[in-house]
C-alpha cells in the first residue's frame, strides 16, 4: 500500500523532471550551435584546458593538420656517408670556354652539376655547350651533367640571377633525389681544393649547416639598395639592358629584417627544399620585394634564413670563397692574378674569382693545387687507370691532399665560431 507522502514525493519529482529534460536539450542545442559557428573553441583544445579528462584518442579520430606546418627544427645530424654536392655553373656571352674549364676542374662523378649560359650569349655558344657535354664520354656514361638550353636573362643587378639559381635549384631537386649541398659559381669562379679535398672535409660535416656570407648592418647599402625602387627590364625583355629607377622611395620594411652578403653560397639541401616549396610563404614574400631591390643575389637568401628561427642554427657566416674587392666600397671584386697565389692559398677558401679566361693564375692553380693535366680532370680517389681519369673506378673513393688539410682548418674554425651563437646579427 502507497503512503500519502510517497505519493506526493512521486508527484513532486514529475513536476521538476519534465523541465529539467527541456532545459537540458535547449543547452545541448545551443552549445551544439556555438560549436559550429565558432564562438567556442574546438574539443581538442578545450580538452588541454583538463587534463584528467584527456582519453587517448579513439583509432578513427585525428588530430587537424595545419596547412602552415612549421620547419622541423635541424637537429643538425652528421652522417659517415661521402656527402653529394650539386652545382650551379652559370655565365654569359663570351663564357663558354671559361665555364668548360671551371667545369673540368670541378669534375667529379659522385657530384652533379647544372649548366646555364644566358640569354645574352649566342645561341651557338649554348648549343656549342650542349653538344660538348653530349660527346664527353665521360658526361655520357655517367649522366651528372644537365645543361639549360631555354637560356634565362641573368642582370647581375636585378633579381633575374636570384630566379635564375632557384630555376638550377628546381632542376636539382626534381631530378636527383640524394645530394647535401648546392653550390653556385660562375664562369669567372676556379677551385682551389680538389673535389676530394671537399667531400673529404664536408664528409662528417652536419648536412643541415649553410654557409651564407651576412649582416643585418646595411651601412650606405640602406640608402642606395633597399630604399629605392627599380625596375629590371630583364624581367620582360630577351635583350639586356640596364635597371632604371621609379620614384617614390619606400620605407625598410616592419615584416622582416634585412640582410646583405656575398651571392656565392653552399646551401644545404634542407633549405633549398624550403626556398622552392615555401610552405609558409616567406620566400615568395620576400622574392617579390627583391624584384625591385638592387644587386638582389647579395640580400635574397640571407633575408629569407636569417628571418627563419628554424634555420637560423645552421648558418654560417661565410661564403666559401677568397675574393679581392675593391675598398671602399667592396662593391667590385678585383681581378686575380699570379701575385694573389698566396693569399689564396693562405686564406684555405674552397673557391676563388673572379678569373680572366686562361692566365697563368689558372694554370698555377692547376699545377700546384689541383695537380690537374692540361685540359684533363682534376685527378682524384675514383680515377682509373691513367693519370687523366678517362674511367670512373669508385666514385666514393676518396683521396684528399694539402688542400683539405687547408680547407677544414677553415671550416673548423668557422663551425665552431657558429656554435658559440655568432649567427644572423
Amino acid at each position: 500500500m502507497i503512503k500519502l507522502k510517497d505519493c506526493k514525493c512521486f508527484h513532486t519529482e514529475k513536476t521538476w523532471a519534465f523541465p529539467l529534460a527541456i532545459t537540458s536539450i535547449v543547452c545541448l542545442f545551443l552549445l551544439a550551435t556555438c560549436f559550429t559557428i565558432g564562438l567556442l573553441p574546438p574539443l581538442y583544445k578545450i580538452n588541454s584546458f583538463f587534463p584528467m579528462l584527456n582519453t587517448r584518442v579513439s583509432s578513427n579520430q585525428s588530430m587537424p593538420h595545419f596547412a602552415e606546418e612549421k620547419v622541423t627544427s635541424s637537429k643538425l645530424q652528421s652522417h659517415p656517408s661521402v656527402p653529394h654536392f650539386a652545382y650551379l655553373i652559370s655565365g654569359s656571352k663570351g663564357d663558354l670556354n671559361k665555364l668548360w674549364r671551371t667545369l673540368r676542374a670541378l669534375y667529379h662523378p659522385w657530384n652533379y652539376y647544372v649548366l646555364h649560359l644566358d640569354l645574352e650569349s649566342e645561341l651557338k655558344e649554348r648549343m656549342e655547350l650542349a653538344s660538348r657535354v653530349e660527346k664527353d664520354p665521360m658526361f655520357a656514361k655517367v649522366g651528372n651533367v644537365y645543361v639549360i638550353m631555354k637560356a634565362n636573362m641573368v642582370t647581375y643587378r636585378g633579381p633575374t640571377m636570384v630566379s635564375n639559381t632557384l630555376h638550377a635549384c628546381a632542376i636539382l631537386l626534381k631530378r636527383n633525389k640524394d645530394w647535401d649541398w648546392f653550390i653556385n659559381l660562375s664562369a669567372s669562379d676556379y677551385p682551389l681544393v680538389t673535389q676530394d679535398d671537399l667531400l673529404s672535409t664536408f664528409r662528417n660535416l652536419n648536412r643541415d649547416w649553410n654557409f651564407v656570407e651576412h649582416t643585418s648592418q646595411l651601412g650606405w647599402k640602406e640608402d642606395q639598395r633597399a630604399m629605392p625602387l627599380m625596375i629590371d627590364p630583364g624581367l620582360y625583355e630577351n635583350k639586356k639592358s640596364d635597371i632604371f629607377w621609379v620614384q617614390p622611395d619606400r620605407p625598410l620594411p616592419t615584416a622582416f629584417k634585412l640582410f646583405t652578403g656575398s651571392a656565392w653560397m653552399v646551401l644545404s639541401r634542407s633549405f633549398v627544399e624550403y626556398c622552392i616549396w615555401g610552405w609558409d610563404n616567406l620566400p615568395r614574400t620576400l622574392l617579390m620585394y627583391y624584384t625591385n631591390f638592387v644587386s638582389s643575389p647579395e640580400g635574397y637568401f640571407q633575408t629569407v634564413i636569417c628571418n627563419v628561427p628554424e634555420f637560423i642554427p645552421t648558418v654560417i657566416n661565410h661564403d666559401m670563397h677568397f675574393i679581392s674587392w675593391d675598398n671602399p666600397p667592396k662593391q667590385h671584386p678585383h681581378v686575380l692574378n699570379i701575385t694573389d697565389t698566396t693569399k689564396m692559398i693562405k686564406g684555405g677558401a674552397a673557391f676563388a674569382r673572379k678569373f680572366n679566361q686562361d692566365t697563368a693564375v689558372l694554370d698555377r692553380i692547376d699545377n700546384e693545387l689541383l695537380h690537374r693535366p692540361n685540359g684533363s680532370f682534376t685527378p682524384g680517389g675514383w680515377c682509373k687507370g691513367n693519370h687523366s681519369c678517362s674511367e670512373v673506378g669508385n666514385p666514393t673513393r676518396i683521396k684528399p691532399g694539402p688542400g683539405a688539410k687547408r680547407l677544414r682548418k677553415l671550416v673548423n674554425s668557422l663551425v665552431q665560431s657558429a656554435q658559440s651563437g655568432n649567427r644572423c646579427q
